[in-house]
């Protein structure tokens, strides 16, 4: 990803991308961008591999794998911990199925929506692709 690309969407991701725009699988962004987060950090890992040219897709694909590593891993790890961390982790998955579907929603509807601090991480992680 190019600092130019960076730079243009540095307001967490509210902006809406070209709509025509197509990914190198033949599909349109707003589609395939839904179905990096669809099956959750699989398809986010298939659509990095497979995705060489559309930053937008290629942002959402790093950003599903990202946010639902962080998801299952504070899930796991508060799973260990009884009664609060279990409170902890049942509130860790509601919020992971909640963001799932808000970041599909977004993905759908062409915004560079940033996840606090994951999404700098993704866009971070993609520029030094």
């Amino acid at each position: 990803m190019s600092d130019d690309f960076k730079n243009d969407h540095e307001n967490n991701g509210n902006d809406i991308i070209g709509t025509n725009d197509k990914s190198s699988l033949n599909l349109s962004q707003n589609v395939a961008g839904l179905l990096c987060y669809l099956g959750t950090i699989v398809t986010g890992i298939i659509f990095l591999i497979i995705e060489k040219e559309n930053k937008f897709v290629r942002f959402h694909a790093m950003q599903s794998i990202c946010f639902f590593v962080v998801i299952w891993i504070g899930t796991f790890v508060f799973g260990f911990i009884p009664i609060l961390g279990w409170l902890i982790s049942a509130l860790l998955t509601l919020a992971g199925f909640v963001g799932w579907i808000v970041l599909m929603f977004k993905a759908y509807n062409n915004q560079y929506y940033k996840v606090p601090l994951i999404g700098d991480y993704a866009e971070d992680f993609l520029n030094k692709m």
